[in-house]
C-alpha cells in the first residue's frame, strides 16, 4: 500500500533566512519613513524647537503663533527690504524684542512667558499686529506655586522710589525744553535738550516697558515708514532733528508740549507700576545687550551725535539698580555680583576714556574701534547681569 506525502518541508536554516530578509525589508522601510520625517522636521527648524517667524510686506508668517508658557526660542527672518525691530506686547508693555534686524537676516531670541493671550510687532510701528497664544504648562503652574519673595520688599521700594524721582525729573527737564522752543530760542532749547534726554535714558529699561509712550517719545527715524517725514515721527529725535538737522525751531512747538504731555502721562504710569523683582535685572539685561548689539554700531542720536550721553545715563542707571538688588542677592549669588560690579566698572572706564576735556565728543568721531571695544564691555555687562535671576531663585 502506498503512502501519500506532501510536499518536502524545507530546512530550518532557509525559513531564518526567509525571516531575515522579511525584517531588513520592514527595519528598511521604517528607516526610510523616519528619515522622510526627520528630514521635513530639519528643514521647519523643528531640531532646536525655534518658532520661525519671517517678516516681509509688514507681515508676519505665520501671523497667529502658540506656545507653551515658559521658555520659547523665536528666530526672527527679516525678508523685507527694511531693518525692523519685532516685539512681544502685552497690551502697551514690551516683553521682549529685538531692535534693527537687517534685510535678509536673521535674530534670535528668547522668551520666558506666562499663560495668556499677547500681540506680535511685523515690522514697521505702522504694521498690523500678529498675536501670540501661550498655553499653561507645567512649568507655569509650578512658577504660580512660587512662595513670594519678601526679602526684595526693600529693594523695589527704594526702586520705586528711583523711578518717581528721575520720571519727576525728566517732566521738569522737557517742560524747559518745551519753553525754550514755544519762544523760538534755537541755542536754548539745545542747551536743554540733552539735560532733558538724560532721566530718561537713566530709566529706559522701565519706561520702555510702555510700548505707546516708549514709540511717541523715542521713536527713531529708521523704523518708521516715510522716515523724518512720517507723522509718527515724535518727541526726542524729531525734536533733535530740528535743532540739529534744521538747525531751525520751526515747526517743534506742537512736537514739544505733546512731548510734555506724554512724559507726564509716562510719570504716571509709573507712580502705579507694580514691579515684579525680575524685572529690574531682565530689564538691565536687555538694554545694555542692545546698546552692545545694535545701537553702537549705528547710533540712534543721528542728527545731535550725543550717543555717548546717553550710553553714560544708561550706565547710570543700570548701575544704580543693580545697587538696590545687591543686599539681597550677594547673600544667594556673590560671584555673579561681585562679575557685575567688574563689567559695570570695565564698561565705564571705556566710556569715560572717550571724554575729553569739554566732554564726549561727536559720536561721528569715535572710532570703530573705540566702539568695537565699548560694545565688547557692554556685552560682557549684558551677559552678566542676565545670569543674576537664575542665581537668586527668580527663574
Amino acid at each position: 500500500m502506498t503512502s501519500k506525502t506532501g510536499p518536502a518541508s524545507p530546512p530550518p536554516s532557509q525559513k531564518l533566512m526567509k525571516l531575515a530578509v522579511a525584517g531588513a525589508a520592514i527595519l528598511a522601510v521604517a528607516g526610510a519613513g523616519a528619515f522622510y520625517f526627520a528630514s521635513k522636521n530639519m528643514k521647519s527648524g523643528a531640531t532646536d524647537n525655534a518658532v520661525v517667524v519671517t517678516i516681509k510686506d509688514g507681515t508676519c508668517d505665520p501671523n497667529a503663533i502658540t506656545v507653551p508658557a515658559g521658555r520659547s526660542t523665536f528666530k526672527i527672518v527679516n525678508n523685507s527690504d527694511r531693518a525692523l525691530e519685532w516685539e512681544i506686547l502685552d497690551g502697551v508693555m514690551v516683553l521682549e524684542e529685538r531692535e534693527n534686524i537687517l534685510p535678509g537676516f536673521t535674530q534670535t531670541m528668547q522668551a520666558k512667558l506666562k499663560a495668556g493671550d499677547y500681540e506680535i510687532t511685523c515690522g514697521l510701528l505702522s504694521s498690523p499686529r500678529g498675536t501670540l497664544r501661550v498655553t499653561p504648562s507645567a512649568e507655569s503652574e509650578a512658577e504660580a506655586a512660587r512662595p513670594p519673595l519678601v526679602s526684595f520688599i526693600g529693594a523695589l521700594a527704594e526702586f520705586q522710589v528711583f523711578l518717581v524721582t528721575q520720571a519727576t525729573s525728566l517732566v521738569k527737564t522737557t517742560a524747559a525744553l518745551d519753553a525754550a522752543i514755544q519762544v523760538g530760542d534755537l541755542e536754548k532749547a539745545r542747551e536743554l535738550y540733552q539735560k532733558a534726554r538724560v532721566p530718561y535714558k537713566q530709566i529706559e529699561p522701565m519706561a520702555d516697558m510702555f510700548a505707546d509712550l516708549h514709540n511717541a517719545i523715542d521713536p527713531i527715524a529708521d523704523y518708521l515708514e516715510k522716515r523724518e517725514q512720517d507723522p509718527a515721527f515724535t518727541g526726542f529725535h524729531r525734536i533733535e532733528y530740528g535743532l540739529y538737522a534744521s538747525k531751525s525751531v520751526d515747526g517743534l512747538a506742537q512736537v514739544s508740549a505733546k512731548l510734555v504731555a506724554d512724559v507726564t502721562a509716562l510719570k504716571d504710569r509709573i507712580r502705579g507700576l507694580r514691579i515684579p523683582p525680575e524685572q529690574i535685572a531682565k530689564g538691565a539685561a536687555r538694554l545694555i545687550g542692545s546698546i552692545a548689539d545694535t545701537k553702537i554700531v549705528n547710533g540712534e542720536d543721528h542728527y545731535s551725535k550725543t550717543d555717548l550721553v546717553d550710553f553714560e545715563a544708561n550706565l547710570v542707571g543700570t548701575s544704580r539698580m543693580m545697587t538696590l538688588l545687591k543686599p539681597v542677592a550677594v547673600r544667594a549669588a556673590p560671584a555673579v555680583v561681585s562679575d557685575i560690579e567688574m563689567r559695570l566698572n570695565d564698561a565705564s572706564t571705556v566710556l569715560t576714556s572717550l571724554k575729553g576735556q569739554e566732554g564726549y565728543p561727536a559720536y561721528d568721531k569715535v572710532s570703530k574701534e573705540s566702539r568695537a571695544t565699548l560694545a565688547q564691555k557692554m556685552k560682557a555687562l549684558a551677559d552678566a547681569i542676565g545670569k543674576l535671576n537664575a542665581a537668586v531663585g527668580l527663574e
